[in-house]
């Protein structure tokens, strides 16, 4: 399910750092005689000069020959000069600088990292190259699970105006695996709220790395608001599946709370293995609704989990579709007499069946006589906004789920979501072959 970011590729990060260095004059390299012992007047404050020690002037010549030459061993050995005569910050930058060509030319990744932090100690680096040093700093810091570092790299990136794409998305990973799960968190959401308000779809993994960061810190409440949003994004089967499976695992021993889960699984046409239908048929059984049990095995058959030769509920089907029937006219019977509208008990047990025959939209009125005389009933609060939902009644059904409390918030919240969708999502295009027997 969760997946951790990668660093970029020692490859990809020396072409991409490389190019920006190649649009960046390399730091005055020293001559013979060097002009000034520090920056001409105004220099420093663009972060356009670096004056060398005299001592240092040889060693910087040869790197830089080395360097513009790209005679990798040249430069090596230039560089063990230079880093035993460099004693100013202007020369350590230098170093560093060179550092980091020699990584380049070697797709060395440790190199690379040394030469920036090198040149981002010095205090040196021009302005204008924090941002891009300060990241790549970071990423070399995020791909060796370095993550204070790594933060502090990519906030210093973030500080300096840095427009990387990668930037937020792995500090917010250095944040959650450093253990500061509200930040990353805090993090992601500002990607989500930025990307909707954009028009755009939000990253998945901005909904992927913080769940799993609060799963393992078992804040399970708050894992499931992380991905509620992300099943908004993304309505399919799978992210469906992935949360209300979560959601099952906190039900367990509810079977009353178990069928709901499982009616809202199928809803969102994530129901892909058999246990599931096995469950699903046999409480629906035991609740005494024969036309769901029907509907269910139904609907598992059209998504090929469960086969039309498959013995077991080819059993149920026999059993149940004559009672089906049978049940479908007495409940229409009892759902037109004024005495099961003025009887809440009553008015709530036709209502599930309706809603388990596939006729909600019959069921709204029942549900709604029931609440009148029980207010407080978080239960059929619950299953009217269930009804208006399926019939099709959007607004009045988050209206109702609004109005959910107790252990059905969570589920109320997720029918809400799938309500504004519309129709379920389509199910998989491809099943894996089901098993048979009972």
């Amino acid at each position: 399910m969760f997946t951790r970011f990668r660093s970029m590729p020692v490859t990809a990060m020396a072409a991409v750092l490389g190019c920006a260095l190649m649009t960046t004059a390399a730091p005055a390299a020293a001559q013979d005689k060097p002009k000034k012992e520090k920056p001409k007047k105004g220099e420093e404050a663009k972060g356009g000069g670096i004056a060398v020690s005299k001592g240092f002037i040889p060693a910087a010549k040869k790197m830089e020959d080395a360097s513009k030459a790209k005679d990798a061993a040249a430069l090596q050995a230039a560089l063990a000069e230079g880093q035993s005569s460099a004693t100013t910050p202007d020369d350590k930058y230098l170093v560093g600088f060179y550092q980091l060509q020699l990584g380049i030319l070697n797709k060395d990744q440790a190199s690379q990292a040394q030469g920036l932090d090198a040149m981002l100690e010095t205090g040196k680096t021009p302005a204008e190259n924090l941002g891009v040093y300060n990241f790549y700093s970071g990423n070399f810091a995020y791909g060796a699970k370095d993550y204070p570092k790594a933060i502090q790299r990519l906030e210093a990136a973030k500080a300096a105006g840095s427009t990387e794409s990668g930037l937020a998305p792995m500090l917010m990973d250095s944040y959650l695996n450093g253990g500061q799960i509200d930040k990353g968190w805090e993090i992601a959401k500002a990607g989500i709220d930025a990307a909707r308000a954009a028009g755009a779809k939000p990253s998945e993994e901005l909904y992927v790395r913080p769940a799993q960061a609060f799963q393992k810190a078992n804040r399970t409440n708050e894992m499931l608001d992380v991905l509620a949003m992300r099943v908004q994004d993304y309505p399919t089967p799978a992210t469906w599946r992935n949360t209300l499976y979560i959601v099952l695992q906190q039900a367990a021993g509810d079977k009353d709370m178990t069928l709901d889960i499982l009616r809202l699984m199928k809803a969102t046409n994530s129901m892909t293995q058999r246990p599931e239908y096995l469950e699903y048929s046999a409480m629906a059984v035991e609740a005494g609704f024969p036309g769901e049990v029907v509907a269910v095995i139904k609907h598992g058959q059209a998504n090929s989990v469960i086969p039309k030769t498959d013995a077991h509920f080819n059993g149920i089907l026999e059993s149940q579709e004559p009672r089906a029937a049978t049940d479908a006219a007495v409940v229409a019977a009892d759902a037109a007499k004024e005495a099961t509208l003025k009887n809440p008990k009553a008015a709530r047990s036709t209502a599930d069946a309706l809603v388990g025959n596939g006729e909600a939209a019959k069921a709204i009125p029942l549900y709604e006589a029931a609440l009148a005389a029980a207010p407080g009933d978080a239960l059929v609060q619950y299953r009217l906004g269930v009804a208006q939902a399926l019939a099709g009644q959007s607004d009045a059904a988050a209206a109702s789920f609004a109005k959910v409390q107790g252990p059905r918030q969570r589920l109320a919240q997720l029918w809400t979501i799938r309500a504004k969708a519309g129709a379920a999502p389509a199910a998989p295009a491809a099943a894996a072959a089901p098993t048979t027997g009972s």
